[in-house]
């Protein structure tokens, strides 16, 4: 898989830097992932795709447990945040996590791939938008983007 494309230079930029601070990072540094998705399909793809990289995954059914688990789980890194989720939406969820983690990197993923859904997104608080169904490369090139400046992303032989 390459995680750097043409649609952006500065993706494979963004992946060297964080190939060479690589070096220096233990190799149990690994990112903690919090996928806020209801439905079963959603979920099991986009884990299927990080099961491959050192990322512990989390999972929460709805909105309220997305703020749950980040209120209680210091070491989540990321968010990969649905938006039509029963309980709480995720751009609920969003604000309500950035209240007491504003540094925590939000990407929305939502069925709505249009230009003013992105710009809503960014709107609601949000750090970045991808569009289901989910590009592989995409996927991998945001969670590069927003990782922890001591995160190195690595195969794990499965």
């Amino acid at each position: 898989m390459s995680f750097g494309n043409d649609r952006s230079g500065d993706s494979k930029d963004l992946f060297m830097q964080k190939k060479e601070r690589s070096k220096y990072i233990p190799p149990e540094a690994d990112i903690n992932i919090l996928i806020a998705e209801d439905e079963e399909y959603n979920f099991l793809f986009i884990s299927e795709i990080l099961s491959e990289y050192n990322v512990n995954i989390s999972r929460a059914y709805n909105g309220k447990m997305a703020v749950d688990i980040c209120a209680s789980n210091t070491k989540i890194n990321l968010v990969l945040m649905d938006v039509r989720m029963p309980v709480m939406d995720g751009y609920e969820a969003t604000k309500k996590i950035k209240e007491f983690r504003p540094d925590l990197p939000i990407i929305v993923q939502t069925a709505f791939a249009m230009e003013q859904d992105r710009t809503k997104a960014l709107k609601e608080g949000c750090d970045d938008y991808i569009s289901k169904p989910v590009n592989n490369e995409l996927l991998m090139d945001l969670i590069i983007k927003y990782a922890p400046a001591d995160f190195a992303l690595k195969r794990v032989p499965k």
